[in-house]
C-alpha cells in the first residue's frame, strides 16, 4: 500500500482537517504521482458538505490534479518517471460500453468512478482526491501536460477547462459565430478564454458591472449587464450559441430568448433548484437547450494540448493547504479570481 496524507472531511458538518490513509498498490497499467497542485472546485465544497445528498466519508476532495510521476507500471506506455501528469474528475469507467468505446467515458453507461468519494472498481476502496500528497491511477485516466504551461494554472483545466472546452467544441464555436458566456467565475472565465481563442465574437453576460473591465481583458468583445432589460433586448434573436456556466438558480429564459433560429444553449452549472423553462423560446425557433459534462479522456488531452499551443491557463490564486477552509468560505462569497489552487508543498 502507498501511504498518503491529506485534508479530509469526516462528515458534512466538520471542517477539513489533516488525515492519513493508504492508497492501493499500483497495477501494471497504473502510474503513481506526487501531487504538486490541486485546484479547488465549487463541487468540492458541495461534496464535503453533502449538499447533493450522496457524499461518503471520510472524504479527501480534489479533482483538478497536477503532479510528478514517481512510478510507472510494467505495461504503462504513456508516461515515464519524472514526467508531469494531470488527473481530472474521473479515474475509471467500465471501458466497454458505447460511450467508453467512443472516448466519452464521462457518460459511461455502467457508471464512471469519481476521483474521490466513490468505491473504486479494483478493490471497492473509497477513492480519495487531490487534497493529498499522492495519487495512483490507470494511465488511461491521466494526461500529459505541455511543458510550457504554468502548472498551478493547469490544475483547473482538468475540470473548469474541459467542462467549458467540450461544449464549445461540440457546438462548433468558430470564427463567424456569435457566442454568449453566462457567468464570469471559475468556469465562465475559461469559457470566455476558449471562445475568444476559437475566433468567435464573444459576449460576456454578468450581473456585476464591476466585472466589465476583467471580461474585456479576458477576451470579451462585448459585455452585457444581464439585469439591464434594455441591454438584453438589443441582443434578441442574435446568438448562434450560449454557454451558461452559472450554478446558482437563475432565469435561463432570459438567455434562450436571445438565440437565433436553430441555435443552441448549453448548461454546465448544476443549480440546486430546477429551472422553469419557457418552451416557446425553443419551439418557435427550433432552438436547442442541452447540458454537458466535463469531457472524455481523448478530448481532455486534446484540450491540454490546445492550451499548450495557445498558452492558455486558468487565472488562479495559490493558497496553502492549511487555508482550505478559509478558501471554501471565500469561494461562497465569490471572493476569488478565478480559481483557488492548493500548493501541495505546503502539506
Amino acid at each position: 500500500m502507498t501511504v498518503s496524507k491529506g485534508y479530509a472531511a469526516q462528515d458534512k458538518t466538520t471542517p477539513l482537517a489533516p488525515f492519513s490513509f493508504e492508497r492501493r498498490d499500483p497495477l501494471p497499467t497504473d502510474i503513481a504521482i506526487d501531487i504538486l497542485y490541486c485546484g479547488v472546485c465549487h463541487s468540492d465544497l458541495h461534496m464535503a458538505r453533502n449538499e447533493w445528498g450522496n457524499s461518503l466519508y471520510p472524504m479527501v476532495p480534489g479533482h483538478e490534479i497536477v503532479g510528478k510521476v514517481t512510478f510507472v507500471g510494467s505495461a504503462v506506455t504513456k508516461f515515464k518517471v519524472g514526467q508531469i501528469a494531470a488527473i481530472g474528475v474521473i479515474i475509471d469507467s467500465c471501458r466497454k460500453c458505447p460511450s467508453c468505446n467512443a472516448g466519452e467515458e464521462q457518460y459511461c453507461e455502467d457508471g464512471m468512478v469519481l476521483t474521490y468519494a466513490q468505491p473504486d472498481r479494483v478493490e471497492g476502496r473509497l477513492t480519495q482526491g487531490g487534497y493529498s500528497s499522492n495519487y495512483v491511477v490507470d494511465e488511461r485516466f491521466a494526461h500529459t501536460v505541455p511543458e510550457n504551461l504554468n502548472l498551478a494554472g493547469v490544475a483547473p483545466l482538468l475540470c473548469a477547462g474541459i467542462t467549458t472546452y467540450s461544449p464549445l467544441r461540440h457546438w462548433k464555436v468558430e470564427p463567424g459565430k456569435k457566442v454568449g458566456i453566462v457567468g464570469l467565475g471559475g468556469l465562465g472565465h475559461m469559457a470566455l478564454k476558449f471562445a475568444h481563442s476559437f475566433g468567435a465574437h464573444v459576449v460576456q453576460f454578468t450581473t456585476s458591472e464591476a466585472k466589465r473591465a476583467d471580461a474585456l481583458r479576458l477576451g470579451a468583445d462585448e459585455v452585457v449587464l444581464s439585469k439591464d432589460d434594455a441591454q438584453m433586448k438589443k441582443h434578441e434573436n442574435s446568438f448562434d450559441f450560449i454557454l451558461d456556466a452559472v450554478s446558482a438558480p437563475h432565469d435561463i429564459n432570459a438567455y434562450t430568448a436571445l438565440l437565433k433560429r436553430d441555435a443552441a444553449m448549453a448548461l454546465v452549472g448544476l443549480p440546486d433548484v430546477p429551472p422553469v423553462i419557457n418552451i416557446g423560446n425553443l419551439v418557435f425557433k427550433r432552438a436547442a437547450l442541452s447540458g454537458s459534462l466535463i469531457g472524455g479522456m481523448p478530448q481532455t488531452q486534446e484540450m491540454l494540448d490546445y492550451c499548450g499551443e495557445h498558452n492558455i491557463t486558468s487565472d488562479v490564486e495559490i493558497v496553502p493547504m492549511q487555508k482550505i477552509n478559509e478558501a471554501f468560505e471565500r469561494m461562497l462569497k465569490q471572493d476569488v479570481k478565478y480559481r483557488f489552487v492548493i500548493d501541495m508543498a505546503t502539506l
